[in-house]
């Protein structure tokens, strides 16, 4: 029997999670998710309103535990390219795992991040945000070059959102792609810019000949 101090939210969410690996999502609700807990489904309308917003909750769940996951690696000691190379990776890897472990939470994963934009908005903050750390330890250390932080930040995300994107992966790895080696290509051509440095990065103009 689970203890009576477990966060109730966070029993609901293990139960949920449960029951999409076993049967989908769609074949998943909240009567099915009380049953399983040997509750009424009242009892989990305290909780979360709805089938919808359990689900959102699961998928906020896995992007924090992401960012987290991510965050180790900014707090490491080690070089910051060294670094940057393994959260992409790690990243990376996760997602086609998860894709190919647990493909019922990696299908609710991939819907919610296309039906909620404000969940990835903020996700896209809190790892920007992270970026900006490693990149700013980086230039501290003498290993990158003097750049526009904010910009550079959200220009490697960028740059690297179709590696860790969860639809990007499922797409890659159905028509066989080998996604890591030109993972391993980009972050190299990365790196090399973030050493040479530059104050106009983000402010690059396009000149264009006089008349």
């Amino acid at each position: 029997m689970e203890s009576n101090t477990t966060d109730p939210r966070d029993r609901i969410l293990k139960t949920a999670r449960d029951l999409i690996r076993r049967f989908g999502g769609a074949k998943t609700n909240v009567v099915d998710i009380a049953q399983a807990m040997g509750l009424s489904h009242s009892a989990i309308y305290r909780h979360f309103r709805s089938k919808a917003e359990i689900f959102d909750a699961l998928a906020a769940l896995t992007m924090a535990e992401e960012a987290a996951l991510a965050e180790t690696f900014v707090k490491a000691d080690a070089p910051a390219a060294e670094r940057l190379a393994a959260l992409v990776l790690t990243l990376h890897r996760s997602k086609r795992v998860k894709l190919a472990d647990d493909p019922e939470m990696h299908a609710l994963y991939r819907r919610i991040v296309e039906e909620r934009p404000d969940l990835i908005s903020d996700y896209a903050r809190r790892m920007t945000g992270l970026l900006r750390l490693l990149l700013a330890d980086g230039v501290a250390r003498g290993e990158f070059g003097t750049m526009d932080l904010d910009a550079a930040a959200g220009a490697v995300r960028d740059a690297f959102t179709v590696f860790v994107h969860p639809a990007h992966v499922e797409a890659a790895t159905k028509a066989g792609l080998d996604q890591e080696a030109g993972l391993q290509t980009l972050m190299g051509l990365v790196v090399a810019g973030l050493v040479a440095g530059s104050t106009q990065i983000g402010a690059v103009q396009t000149e264009h000949p006089e008349e």
